[in-house]
């Protein structure tokens, strides 16, 4: 376990040294001669926007993908096995939630031959409680760790990875560690890395939170089209200017025009709340599509749901064609005519075990039903058959079990389970992540029609160059309200970049 000490100068060897590390997928240049260097007692932040190359130089440390042939070169200090002294720390803390934390650290370690002894519970109650207090915190090491709040889970997989250690001078990656952090929650989690750094640590930091960066960095990298485009280090930086670095210059402008979309509302939403949403206003009207941006945590990852009824609203009012519906259940939200294509299609969109005809049906069998209550199987068949060419889904097999299809091909079917009920409002989460380019141009075509239809479509999404080309406007969400608006000439990548960040970066405490 580290332990607080004097920082280690900036010129001491990198920890961890990138140089020229390139990945490329077909079509994507994902990383481009990337150059970094993570060094002992310093705090490097990871900044750029989704899409920027973060999550595939992750993936590339981690031993995920491997850089390309002629692609750079990855060591750390005294050609040592670089791989051995580095952890990492993801959004999913990969925590048993049942067990303790005392548990949980000791799935950590090797038992070896004493795992046929007896355990030592108050031991192993007092290792866990002194790996914890080395931070400066204190809680119940004996309960589950479903009781603790984020922060103190957070600090839990931390402890793990620390305690596995063989010497301070190690490398810690953490991906979005604050993600689900209330401001003071974050500034306690803050401490702690800077507490790590300070034990020798090398420590690289990923957030959309600039303000936090601004807080806890030593330095900056900036990526952005898989580049570095700048290394700052702290004084050299402020939240507004690594948004202006991470937006870059104006790209191309959303072809949609707002006058476009017709005039009556579809979907009218006042003062929506929940878990993290406090009071949401919007409008979609027939035939528009409308997106919504937001960093992780700004509550764009429950809008949609409590929306469908999937998740719990504590506040506000919703409107269908102007009349006032009560949606507090997925089956009351598909009785009014609403369709919800959730962004994990396979936890919450599809059953894999049944036939990709049985998820088309699903939510609206009453149309096959026959008067002795079976389903006429037939017309099934022909339904599911004319919804396959409809949304091009290959191969042309609707009764093959739905998990045998490609990412990009269930997520066609998904879709078309929705479309075929020519739903009055279509909620989407991240409706291409994870498909391939073909599959994500026959999406947006289906959702395009589904909007020339009628429908009032609702785009939340995470890639800025989708939302600008899907959609006629997008809202910005930070900290459960809409801040922004942008449309028409305004309703650009950069700008819908700049305004994104500048409305995640909350602000915290000085470090």
């Amino acid at each position: 376990m580290v332990a607080p000490g004097a920082a280690t100068p900036p010129a001491a060897p990198a920890a961890l040294a990138v140089r020229a590390v390139s990945k490329t997928f077909p079509g994507t240049k994902a990383l481009d001669r990337v150059d970094l260097d993570l060094r002992p007692g310093r705090v490097t932040a990871l900044v750029g926007h989704n899409g920027s190359g973060k999550s595939t130089l992750v993936k590339v440390l981690a031993g995920l993908y491997k850089p390309d042939e002629d692609g750079g070169t990855i060591t750390g200090p005294d050609d040592r096995a670089w791989r051995d002294s580095i952890h990492f720390i993801h959004q999913d803390l990969g925590l048993v939630a049942d067990l303790t934390t005392v548990e949980n650290l000791d799935l950590s370690r090797s038992i070896g031959w004493n795992g046929l002894a007896p355990h030592r519970t108050r031991a192993e109650a007092a290792v866990a409680h002194r790996l914890i207090a080395e931070f400066g915190i204190t809680f119940d090491v004996t309960t589950p760790v479903r009781n603790l709040s984020p922060a103190q889970r957070t600090i839990v997989a931390i402890a793990r990875a620390l305690a596995r250690w063989p010497d301070n001078h190690q490398v810690l990656v953490l991906d979005e560690p604050t993600a689900a952090l209330q401001d003071r929650e974050a500034d306690t989690l803050l401490d702690v890395i800077s507490t790590i750094a300070r034990g020798g640590a090398a420590v690289m930091f990923i957030s959309h939170r600039l303000a936090e960066v601004k807080a806890v960095a030593d330095d900056v990298v900036v990526l952005r089209d898989g580049r570095v485009v700048a290394h700052l280090d702290r004084g050299e930086f402020t939240a507004s200017s690594l948004v202006e670095l991470i937006a870059g210059t104006d790209g191309e402008r959303s072809a949609l025009s707002h006058a476009e979309t017709g005039a009556a509302p579809r979907l009218t939403v006042t003062g929506l709340s929940g878990d993290r949403l406090r009071g949401i206003d919007l409008e979609v009207r027939r035939g528009e599509v409308l997106g919504v941006s937001g960093v992780i945590g700004s509550g764009i990852e429950e809008l949609l749901g409590t929306l469908f009824g999937s998740l719990p609203r504590t506040g506000g009012a919703v409107r269908l064609d102007g009349e006032p519906v009560a949606i507090d259940s997925p089956a009351q939200a598909i009785a009014h005519g609403i369709g919800f294509v959730p962004r994990d299609r396979h936890r919450h969109g599809a059953v894999l075990a049944f036939s990709a005809t049985e998820n088309l049906t699903l939510p609206r069998l009453s149309m096959f039903r026959r008067r002795s209550g079976s389903i006429h199987r037939g017309r099934e068949r022909a339904e599911a058959h004319g919804w396959f060419t409809e949304a091009q889904v290959h191969p042309h097999a609707p009764e093959r079990i739905f998990a045998q299809f490609s990412g990009g091909n269930q997520q066609k079917i998904v879709l078309a389970k929705w479309m075929r009920n020519l739903p009055s409002v279509l909620l989407l989460e991240e409706p291409t992540q994870g498909v391939d380019v073909g599959a994500q141009a026959s999406i947006y075509a289906m959702v395009h029609h589904a909007a020339a239809s009628g429908a009032g479509v609702l785009v939340a999404s995470s890639d800025t160059k989708e939302l600008v080309g899907l959609c006629h406007r997008v809202i910005v969400l930070a900290d459960g309200v809409v801040t922004a608006e942008l449309t028409g000439d305004t309703l650009t990548e950069s700008n819908l970049v700049r305004h994104t960040l500048a409305s995640g970066t909350p602000s915290t405490k000085e470090i």
